[in-house]
């Protein structure tokens, strides 16, 4: 245990980002923001449709994946698709879209992972999104898409410790 009459010192380093940068980091603008949040509810009834065009183009880019002779340019696309979707999931009001799709990419996230994994995991990463969706399971709140996510994820890390 240490002594209590140890001295103690705190240095606060100067931060010298503001001054590199001069003026041009500008105030804060609450109004910009609340204008850009709205822009974004106001669009919000073309999400359901514009997550349906990605589901598409991930099965599409998935049934690629599993034709024979499939290689580079098909797993490279399915990635995209799978990258893509790690972002739209939530913005589009599917949390747990993106965190499937979050375990995917940690997969598939190199040219050699891509080549090497297990085409049984993929699926079910595929499966799990496509349900979800179709499904109306939104995030991890709900007993099956968290039970699902944690099973996707434990076979990621499980093959990830094997490879």
């Amino acid at each position: 245990m240490p002594q209590q009459d140890e001295q103690v010192e705190y240095i606060s380093p100067p931060n010298r980002l503001k001054a590199k940068l001069g003026n041009r980091i500008g105030s804060f603008d609450a109004a910009a923001i609340a204008r850009a949040e709205a822009a974004i509810a106001s669009m919000s009834h073309q999400f359901a449709g514009w997550l349906d065009e990605e589901l598409v183009k991930l099965e599409a880019a998935h049934k690629l994946v599993n034709a024979d002779g499939a290689g580079e340019e098909e797993l490279e696309d399915f990635y995209r698709r799978s990258h893509d979707l790690k972002g739209l999931g939530t913005t589009y009001g599917f949390p747990i879209v993106s965190q499937f799709a979050a375990s995917l990419c940690k997969l598939i996230d190199s040219p050699e992972a891509r080549a090497k994994a297990p085409k049984k995991i993929l699926d079910a990463h595929v499966s799990a999104i496509v349900a979800a969706v179709k499904q109306g399971i939104h995030d991890s709140n709900h007993p099956i898409g968290k039970a699902l996510l944690v099973e996707l994820q434990s076979q990621v890390d499980l093959y990830a410790s094997s490879a």
